[in-house]
């Protein structure tokens, strides 16, 4: 399999589009644009990071969010926190119920 290299600028776009859009998933997303799901997802996770980052090194939220001041796109990254949250908490669930399933014998 080749590894596809986009440059910096796409990968922005990409993120943006994701955020301009409230109701899409970010396989609908990846699928409009051509690239892999898991590769539109790892791009927005590393612009998570580089966002906290700079508004913990600032002590403020990041200014794009600012300059957009709508409440509907917070909303929609709060969804999509629970969502994530929900998930590990499910797997971490799954994960001790096989555990504890494994100590009894």
């Amino acid at each position: 399999m080749v590894m596809k290299h986009y440059p910096p600028e796409f990968r922005a776009e990409a993120v943006a589009l994701y955020r301009s859009r409230p109701g899409a998933t970010i396989k609908s997303v990846a699928q409009d644009l051509g690239v892999n799901h898991e590769t539109l997802r790892n791009w927005i996770r590393l612009d998570d990071v580089q966002r906290s980052e700079s508004s913990a090194t600032t002590g403020r939220a990041p200014v794009v969010a600012a300059a957009q001041g709508s409440h509907e796109d917070e909303n929609a990254a709060l969804r999509r926190r629970v969502r994530e949250l929900e998930e590990e908490r499910d797997i971490l669930r799954k994960a001790a119920r096989y555990f504890a399933g494994e100590t009894r014998w």
